[in-house]
């Protein structure tokens, strides 16, 4: 399912449009701390099985972990994962649909277990500024092609709505959150289009219908692909 790793800070690159700011931060790690705390409260709300073994990291197939602090208080987390010879944790439910997408040649990345603090000032604008900084990670700096996630069916009509996510599967049982996945999916090239329609411009949200808006401007998203480790 969307989990998420903790990391130890590479770079911190404030953010200009929360307030607060908010310290986007990327790395390798396990999760630890205060994120796999947010990872198992967040998760324990919704009823899902929160074993810590199972938040584990898989740094050593380069996995990249990506962090949002507000102040003090880790607000947001967000893992990518590389497909590669270990496959994704998707492969476990999903391998025939993610097969035909590698026959293809198409270079798939996963975001693992999003979590975003509910009490933090603004929760929609952690969720799109985290996702841009997981897309930096997996489009623009590793070259990859499309986007994979596990979903709850409950969250599906949300992420579809506000990132563009398609549904390309029906539910399936997944033993790791013994809980409902379904597998979710969008061509990076449509999120960089999205980005570059609406990026830094938040008071379109309500027009947008999706939380593009909240994402950050051309110069912002340079300076933070410039800051990635």
């Amino acid at each position: 399912m969307f989990h998420v790793s903790q990391t130890t800070p590479r770079a911190s690159m404030p953010n200009k449009f929360a307030n607060p700011a908010l310290a986007l931060n990327s790395g390798f790690g396990a999760l630890d701390g205060e994120a796999r705390d947010l990872v198992e409260r967040r998760y324990g709300d919704r009823g899902l099985l929160t074993s810590r073994e199972r938040y584990s990291s898989r740094s050593e197939d380069g996995d990249i972990v990506c962090t949002a602090r507000d102040g003090d208080a880790i607000v947001g987390t967000l893992s990518v994962r590389f497909d590669g010879a270990g496959g994704l944790h998707a492969d476990l439910l999903f391998s025939a649909e993610l097969n035909e997408w590698r026959a293809e040649g198409v270079k798939l990345c996963e975001f693992g277990g999003l979590a975003v603090d509910k009490h933090s000032h603004e929760p929609k604008r952690v969720l799109a500024q985290i996702f841009h900084l997981g897309y930096l990670h997996a489009h623009r700096r590793a070259g990859c092609e499309r986007l994979v996630v596990e979903v709850n069916p409950r969250h599906v009509p949300f992420y579809r709505r506000c990132l563009g996510l398609v549904p390309c599967t029906k539910a399936r049982h997944n033993p790791r959150v013994e809980a409902p996945a379904v597998l979710m999916s969008i061509a990076f090239a449509d999120i960089r289009e999205q980005i570059a329609l609406w990026g830094g411009l938040p008071d379109r949200l309500a027009s947008a219908r999706s939380l593009y808006p909240l994402a950050w401007d051309e110069a912002t998203e340079a300076t933070m692909l410039a800051s990635l480790p």
